[in-house]
């Protein structure tokens, strides 16, 4: 597996108590529109993405960041 498909195979792991939906997701899965998080699930969300992948994603980058696919490419540049 590469890297990327880790860091996408532990994403999808990390949306996945926060999916009260059942929503089926993809990388062009929508956090905000698919997944009808709020700005409370995205603070809660965004911290355990944090710890898991020891980064710190800006606010600035964290407005960017719309879909999965987005997320897991924003997490690579931040690792690399």
């Amino acid at each position: 597996m590469s890297d990327r498909q880790e860091t996408y195979a532990k994403t999808v792991e990390l949306i996945a108590p926060f999916n009260k939906k059942g929503i089926a997701i993809t990388e062009a899965t929508r956090f905000a529109q698919d997944l009808e998080w709020d700005s409370l699930t995205v603070l809660d969300f965004v911290a355990n993405v944090e710890d898991e992948f020891d980064v710190l994603i800006s606010m600035n980058l964290q407005a960017e960041i719309e879909t999965v696919g987005q997320l897991v490419d924003a997490l690579q540049r931040l690792q690399a």
